[in-house]
């Protein structure tokens, strides 16, 4: 019989000797994980009420442009009456993120003002603004304005004239590059692409491009200008998106013809360091390039380049990263998350395209719904922040619009709870499964293992996870006493924040082998989900592999009782509407399978069972390898080899009734059996669709597929779902059904109708309702407890016994001494019995009780299965005695609540 965990919220439980345990000694995680260097953490930070598209920084202030009217404290909402006016500018202090006393307007005599591009020089004295404007302050401009920060107003000596929106801004020493819309500056012809002087005037500069330009960046060495934006050509020379040419003369100096970039794709943003170039890019349409390239800074060829998809917008380096803003959606091809929900904040090495362990998200917010737009880095007072701005609303699920800010130290956040799940199927052992904690910027976590309430970890490993990667940690702990009960929490540590330790999961070592869970494991699964977590969202994988456990979306019923296989846990119930548990382990398609699970319903909608599909978080837009019921309640099973094939059994199984179905596929065919017999079958079909993708159990999108339900999800009760590399065996599969319907060993708990103690040194007083029982060899304490034992069930015997006991709240209940169980031969009662009348007891010990040493724990001993069977039916009188000094205390039949009452675990079984 399997014993499975259970939560219990507020139970501490005491520490058994922990000699032997073999702690796995692991390095210490840091607080953030290299190379990252920005926490996750989002800092208050004054917020727009719309759109920002640029930023630039100097001396530790953050200039701020776009398409927006106020600003207003984090925390409140737009329309406050704290917000202050602010037409399209903002400076912020980069270290408070409140505003300075720089106040700048850009208006436009018609239209909608907006400022597009920000740049600041090098010597920090001037900042360069473009967009679509004609004044700041009320001095007039064309779309291009200097401003001389130290006194934050206009020059009025800068006034090139532009006759179209500005888009992009680098400057230098010497020079002010720009690209955008325009045609012509100052009255001369520049085609999206031109330079004027630090005065203003036009100079001979020419990069002319047929399309707009939306990036400008001159590289480290000042040489040479990267241009980005829609175009197809530089000063007539194939070079799509993308240019570098010289920053005395425009001339191209190296181009990257159309091919090199999809004629979908443009270049959103550049920016240029030491360690390389990097661009952003953004496409439209099929076969679009979204992703983001890291140039040498030397030659300017490609060192790398990611395929997400979800365009680009900013790009931005601090130390060895590369931080991001987009909104990637699908970076399957990058081995990373497939199609499914945003994430609007990345992090990659410079050196290598992988997406880092780092997640503070955004939404999508206004405007075209793109989220982030730009990033700014400024240091102050010794520290560096990362500065985002764009059309979002929401900072890591928090009310923020348009601006936000994150810092390199302290990390402030600890990582989530884990989620975890302990039982017992095989003699000897104990088994504790949990999902790593996700923590947004430390993808490598120390996590601690602890047991019985002991302070002391068990068992210490680090392990890397990724929102879309959670592989499975597993702990056997093998030092446990059969019959014992032992409680396991885990914590999640980044080095410097630990999580809180996960609720409590008990389980007690199974006295022999769950017959059907070691079928599975023996018959190869590697995917083996009990569901036995009482909540949460974590399916353990009890496989052999344990490298596929399962996350439940959609809010599935947990521990829905009874299970399939008797006596052996819960099941998950699904709502046939939007509940589904997906395997957290991208595949490559199988070239032989078999799927399995037990299932339960009386619905007339159908549903999926389990099938095999692209996404994990929405309906798969490529599935295949589909178990689904119609709505008569007959099964299929199909798979995509060239066309839709299906085999369909010719019964019903929506009966309400626990039935179980396994589906195969390999070189003998297609075959479908439920409950044991083979009941469909095509030999001819050898082969499903080919695509990576994840197993889904309860439900997927059955677009296209014969007889498709009403519901796309499965209603009712799945439980023992199984994944296995192989083609299961007629054999195989019977033997199954008969181990999952077998009858079960079962566990009666009978509580005492009597206890009481008596204490050698108040020989006349009785304590039969004191609320707790007292254990000690000199000067004595003896217990007693009266159970009635039930018969054993018809056809079953006794095969197994154990006595579970809680100790008091005292910080003095522990005792190291051993205490024995022997039988009381004598008469007694719980009100009159004193220690001058004690009872006489037997000389034969039934069991030992040992290590129970922590208040408030809860402690188990098996007894003498003989002794209690040839007393069943019957009342059993037992004895706690002891010889020690060291007293135990323990919660007697009348201590408020029944959790602590002393209790006969009973198992039976056929013989």
């Amino acid at each position: 019989m399997r014993t499975v965990g259970v939560y219990t919220a507020a139970l501490s439980l005491a520490a058994a000797s922990l000699t032997g345990l073999g702690t796995v000694a692991a390095a210490p995680a840091a607080a953030l994980t290299p190379p990252v260097g920005i926490t996750a953490d989002e800092l208050p930070t004054w917020q727009t009420n719309g759109i920002v598209w640029a930023m630039a920084e100097a001396g530790g202030v953050v200039f701020a442009g776009g398409t927006f009217s106020t600003v207003r404290p984090p925390g409140t909402p737009a329309g406050s009456s704290q917000q202050r006016s602010a037409v399209n500018f903002t400076a912020l202090d980069a270290a408070t993120g409140a505003p300075t006393d720089c106040e700048l307007s850009f208006t436009v005599g018609s239209g909608s003002a907006t400022v597009r591009a920000l740049a600041v020089s090098p010597d920090e004295e001037t900042l360069y603004a473009g967009g679509f404007f004609g004044a700041v302050n009320g001095v007039p401009v064309s779309s291009l304005a200097a401003i001389d920060i130290d006194t934050c107003t206009p020059r009025t000596d800068f006034k090139p004239s532009v006759n179209a929106t500005v888009r992009a801004l680098a400057a230098t020493d010497g020079a002010v590059y720009l690209g955008g819309d325009f045609q012509t500056v100052g009255g001369q012809s520049r085609s999206r692409f031109a330079a004027v002087s630090t005065g203003g005037d036009v100079l001979p500069w020419r990069a002319d491009a047929d399309e707009p330009g939306r990036a400008v960046e001159v590289t480290p060495d000042g040489g040479t200008v990267m241009l980005g934006g829609d175009f197809f050509t530089v000063n007539d020379e194939d070079s799509h998106a993308l240019a570098a040419v010289d920053a005395a003369t425009g001339a191209v100096e190296k181009s990257y013809p159309l091919g090199f970039f999809p004629q979908t794709s443009v270049v959103k943003d550049i920016f240029a360091d030491a360690s390389g170039v990097y661009s952003a890019s953004e496409g439209n349409g099929g076969g679009v390039f979204d992703g983001r390239v890291a140039y040498d800074p030397v030659t300017l060829d490609q060192r790398w380049r990611d395929t997400c998809l979800g365009a680009t917008q900013s790009v931005q380096t601090h130390g060895d990263v590369l931080y991001s803003g987009s909104h990637a959606h699908d970076c399957s091809s990058m081995g990373a998350f497939p199609n499914q929900e945003r994430y609007h904040l990345l992090a990659q090495s410079v050196n290598d395209p992988e997406l880092l362990g780092w997640f503070p998200d955004t939404n999508d917010g206004l405007g075209e719904m793109i989220g982030p737009r730009t990033m700014a880095l400024s240091s102050a007072g010794g520290r560096d922040y990362l500065w985002v701005g764009g059309e979002f609303t929401t900072v890591n699920g928090d009310g923020q619009q348009g601006l936000t800010r994150f810092a390199d130290s302290p990390d402030t956040g600890a990582p989530p709870v884990p989620q975890t799940e302990a039982s017992s199927t095989a003699p000897g052992s104990v088994t504790v499964r949990w999902q790593p904690s996700v923590d947004l910027d430390d993808s490598e976590l120390t996590y601690r293992v602890y047991r019985n309430g002991s302070s002391t970890p068990v068992h210490t490993v680090s392990a890397s996870s990724k929102p879309w990667s959670q592989p499975q940690l597993t702990f056997t702990d093998t030092d446990v006493v059969p019959g014992s009960t032992y409680t396991y929490r885990v914590s999640a540590s980044d080095g410097t924040n630990t999580s809180a330790q996960s609720p409590p999961r008990s389980a007690t070592p199974a006295l022999t082998a769950e017959a059907y869970a070691e079928k599975v494991r023996t018959d190869g699964a590697e995917l083996y989900w009990r569901y036995d977590e009482p909540s949460g969202t974590f399916a353990a994988d009890s496989s052999d592999a344990a490298q596929s456990a399962g996350i439940h979306r959609g809010g599935p019923a947990r521990a829905v009782n009874p299970g399939a296989v008797p006596g052996t846990g819960t099941a998950v119930g699904h709502d046939g509407i939007d509940s589904y548990t997906y395997s957290d382990k991208r595949r490559p398609r199988p070239a032989a399978y078999s799927i399995e699970t037990w299932f339960r319903t009386d619905t007339t909608a159908g549903g999926m069972l389990a099938g095999f599909g692209d996404r994990i978080l929405q309906n798969s837009s490529r599935h295949d390898k589909h178990v689904y019921m119609t709505d008569s309640g007959r099964l299929t099973f199909g798979v995509t080899s060239g066309w839709t094939r299906t085999i369909t059994t010719p019964g019903s199984y929506n009966d309400g009734e626990w039935h179980h179905v396994v589906a195969t596929q390999g070189s003998n065919g297609m075959r479908l059996y439920v409950d044991g017999q083979l009941r469909a079958s095509n030999l001819l079909v050898v082969s499903s669709r080919d695509f990576e993708g994840y197993w889904r159990f309860g439900g997927d999108n059955l677009r296209g597929w014969p007889s498709r339900p009403s519901s796309d999800y499965f209603a009712g009760q799945l439980d023992e779902s199984a994944v296995y590399p192989s083609v299961l065996s007629s054999a195989q599969v019977e033997d199954h059904h008969e181990l999952g319907t077998a009858p079960s060993d079962t566990v009666t708990a009978v509580q005492p109708s009597a206890d009481t103690y008596v204490n050698q040194q108040a020989a006349g007083t009785n304590y039969g309702t004191t609320g707790q029982l007292a254990v000690r060899g000199s000067t004595a304490y003896e217990a007693y407890l009266r159970f009635p034992l039930p018969e054993a069930p018809a056809g079953q015997v006794l095969k197994s016994a154990a006595l579970r006991v809680q100790l008091t709240s005292d910080s003095f209940a522990g005792s190291g001494d051993a205490t024995r169980i022997v039988p009381v031969t004598g008469a007694w009662t719980e009100t009159g019995t004193t220690y001058t009348g004690k009872p006489e007891l037997s000389s034969t010990v039934l069991g030992t009780l040992t290590g129970a040493t922590a208040s408030q724990g809860t402690y188990s001993t098996l007894l003498d299965t003989a002794a209690l069977a040839s007393r069943l039916g019957q009342d059993m009188d037992v004895a706690l005695t002891g010889d020690g000094t060291d007293s135990l205390w323990l919660s007697s039949r009348e201590a408020p609540g029944t959790a602590g009452d002393p209790t006969l675990l009973l198992t039976f079984g056929a013989p």
